[in-house]
């Protein structure tokens, strides 16, 4: 018995053992942070917050046919008026990634600028099927108040004027973080 635990202790395994229940308690004791805020998207007016980048016939391209690539720098606000708080930006792009020219791939950081999360940021990744009612995307990454997050998000859209290329959305977001 005694060459057993001198063998277990020089054992390469050891230090494994010993990390079994701390990883146990790091994966059970993260907090579950739920928010509602709300992205306006404007590629026209004075306050448009996207652009085409590329596209089949360049920046006079469509974001409704395939291959259209945006930068955005939209507003993030507290509720879905513009008269709403703004409490950060959605700063990243969109590409219509659908032949059919129906479907975005959201590829944005969430940088909070106001309010309780201030210099914290969420790293958004999904598709946006913007025909179906709720889409549902992944929270990848963070920074600031929501390190090593994992997440994902309901979005829905609040308002779509297409005519003029304007749109609010509503992004639910439920992160799980340490």
């Amino acid at each position: 018995m005694p060459g057993l635990i001198i063998t277990l202790a020089s054992s390469p395994i050891l230090p494994l053992l010993a990390a079994v229940p701390i990883l146990y308690w790091a994966l059970n004791h993260r907090k579950k942070t739920k928010i509602t805020i709300y992205v306006h998207d404007y590629l026209t007016g004075d306050d448009y917050s996207a652009v085409t980048v590329a596209g089949r016939n360049g920046q006079a391209t469509s974001i409704l046919e395939f291959g259209t690539l945006l930068a955005v720098d939209d507003p993030v606000t507290k509720g879905p008026d513009t008269e709403s708080k703004e409490i950060g930006r959605a700063q990243g792009m969109y590409i219509n990634s659908q032949l059919d020219g129906k479907a975005l791939h959201l590829m944005f950081s969430i940088i909070f600028t106001e309010g309780e999360y201030k210099g914290s940021s969420l790293e958004i990744q999904g598709s946006d099927i913007f025909a179906v009612k709720e889409r549902e995307f992944s929270v990848v990454s963070g920074t600031g108040y929501f390190r090593f997050v994992q997440g994902y998000g309901i979005l829905t859209t609040e308002m779509m004027d297409i005519k003029n290329l304007r749109a609010v959305l509503k992004l639910d977001i439920t992160v799980k973080h340490f």
